[in-house]
């Protein structure tokens, strides 16, 4: 038979071809049976968690890195004012103290030594230079031996001694010299600024002048304090030089830890006694011992941060819960949309299914309707006879010469009832169901309808069927139709005088393989590449090309494979895998 039919297409599933496996893959999303609710539970799963990533993903690394650029911001823009405002206040004490240096060199230059020692003289001195300069307290003129030979200020202080005052070797060591704030005579804190001159007639002489710290406080520190902060200065032991809103008064020790010597401004963020965050900025003050301490409480930019922080936190989190709601729904009503479709698939591959059986049943019609037509002449011949004994004879025979013709005639009926009986089986439309089944006895039912063509074409039709072969679970009527197109398929294909090879085997644990083979023409390349295609037939007149996506349908839902080793002009042999229960498919 030289066209191809479209059974034996639909068992064409050739292994080797990767287009064949192309053409698989198409059809597995042609037709099918009614998928599980899991798989449609799984599948929105899967819808909403890819989705939900792509669309969610970039928005919170875009919220991330929002949130670093805005603590960024908010930190730079809490630590700029306390640097500035730090090197300000270093700047403007620097120029405070080379200011009043500056003054006492020229006095100590312009002024005799008569007139520095005379005390009137000085308490003019005085008077200028507060009213110049402001911040001076006292003045005092000092021998070599260390012994204050004038004074000009509040306190009685004049034949006072500072020989063993550490500011004064300082100064007679370097000429000029800023003190750290001390008690001293007064039993007050107070420090002093002193520069030395020598003489026409070669003696060392110090001018020293006591500096109001309260004036620095007042005029200078106060200036650069923020208004939730603190302004002081420390010496390099950490002792406070000047009064401190946090940590106490002048000569207290000072809690904080501050580097030795810092030229430029430094910024650190510390804690205070309470544990509130703290911005702290410093800077050693040229040429003294003092180092300028400013604090800072980020408090309205703190405040401003967490509201920010806040309004991001609530534009992710709306914009999450929005982009969930949307994907939940849109992956909802698509996943809706595919259980209708496969569910419209579903009915319509099974009323195909029916389909494809009736036409296989008009296939056989003529097979079917010549062996009834046996044991019908049976009956009409022996009812015929039995007539003729029963009006014909002078007298009714003995039933001995009856009983074997109603014998036959019952034969007739009970054989004509089997073959309809296996006939209507075939064509009901039933219910998928699962029964234990004997691949075996099922193929030789199969057979039945296909010997009379078989026979009539001479077409050997061999078994060979392993000893050990199990039952399998599976479904009664789907198989019948399966094997049915298979095995018509092999028959039509070889010519008369072929021959069909039938085998059963074990495939695996839990598996076994049924394999028809024919010594036919085989199958062409070009046809192999479009075998699961619905409608697609070589037979123009007589077939319909829904052979192929039915039977291949059938076995996928059952679990199964099929598989083909075709060569044109070498015949063709289908292969059927499967599974032993529904469990191990």
């Amino acid at each position: 038979m030289s066209a191809i039919s479209e059974e034996r297409l639909a068992a064409a599933a050739p292994a080797a071809p990767s287009n064949a496996q192309a053409a698989s893959a198409r059809h597995q999303g042609t037709v099918g049976p009614l998928r599980s609710q899991s798989y449609y539970q799984r599948l929105l799963l899967y819808a909403v968690l890819l989705v939900s990533t792509v669309a969610i993903g970039p928005l919170l690394i875009m919220t991330g890195v929002n949130f670093h650029q805005y603590r960024d911001a908010f930190h730079a823009e809490s630590i700029r004012p306390v640097a500035r405002l730090t090197t300000n206040t270093k700047t403007a004490l620097e120029s405070f103290f080379d200011a009043r240096l500056s003054a006492l060199k020229l006095v100590v230059r312009e002024e005799s030594r008569e007139q520095l020692g005379d005390p009137q003289a000085l308490r003019r001195l005085l008077r200028n230079l507060k009213e110049a300069f402001g911040g001076f307290i006292d003045l005092g003129l000092i021998d070599p031996s260390g012994r204050q030979l004038a004074y000009a200020g509040p306190y009685e202080l004049e034949g006072e001694t500072y020989a063993d005052h550490d500011w004064f070797h300082e100064v007679r060591l370097r000429g000029v010299h800023i003190s750290e704030v001390f008690m001293g005579h007064r039993k007050l804190p107070h420090f002093v600024i002193a520069v030395t001159h020598e003489s026409e007639s070669g003696e060392t002489l110090t001018l020293r002048a006591t500096i109001d710290t309260e004036a620095i406080d007042r005029q200078i520190l106060s200036h650069g304090m923020l208004p939730a902060g603190d302004a002081f200065l420390v010496n390099r032991k950490g002792v406070l030089q000047t009064p401190s809103r946090f940590f106490g008064e002048v000569l207290d020790p000072c809690p904080l830890e501050i580097a030795p010597y810092a030229p430029q401004t430094e910024i650190r963020e510390t804690r205070d006694r309470r544990g509130n965050p703290l911005i702290m900025g410093f800077a050693q003050v040229d040429r003294s011992p003092f180092t300028v301490v400013l604090l800072d409480r980020p408090g309205a930019l703190q405040e401003g941060w967490l509201s920010l922080r806040r309004d991001l936190a609530v534009f992710l989190a709306l914009s999450v819960l929005t982009i969930l709601l949307v994907v939940v729904w849109g992956a909802r009503f698509m996943v809706n949309r595919q259980r209708d479709a496969d569910t419209r698939r579903a009915a319509l591959f099974h009323k195909l299914e029916y389909t494809n059986k009736m036409a296989a049943i008009g296939r056989l019609a003529a097979g079917v309707a010549h062996e009834i037509n046996n044991p019908l002449a049976i009956i009409n011949e022996k009812a015929g006879l039995l007539h003729d004994h029963l009006t014909l004879a002078p007298e009714p025979p003995p039933p001995e010469r009856l009983r074997p013709l109603v014998d036959s005639v019952i034969n007739s009926v009970e054989r004509c009832g089997t073959i309809t009986h296996r006939l209507l089986g075939f064509a009901k439309h039933m219910e998928v169901r699962s029964e234990e089944i004997d691949l075996e006895i099922l193929l030789r039912e199969v057979l039945s309808f296909l010997e009379r063509e078989a026979a009539y074409r001479s077409v050997e039709v061999a078994y060979d069927v392993a000893a050990d072969l199990p039952t399998i679970h599976s479904d009664r009527g789907q198989l019948q139709q399966v094997f049915l197109n298979i095995v018509n398929n092999a028959i039509s294909a070889v010519g008369d005088g072929g021959r069909v090879d039938i085998r059963l085997e074990c495939h695996g644990a839990e598996r076994v393989a049924v394999s028809v083979a024919d010594d036919g023409p085989g199958i062409s390349r070009e046809n192999l590449a479009r075998i699961f295609e619905p409608f697609f037939t070589t037979k123009k007149v007589t077939g319909t090309g829904l052979g192929l996506s039915i039977t291949y349908g059938i076995v996928q839902k059952l679990g199964g494979k099929i598989r083909v080793s075709s060569e044109e002009g070498q015949g063709a042999c289908f292969t059927v895998v499967l599974p032993v229960s529904r469990e191990a498919a």
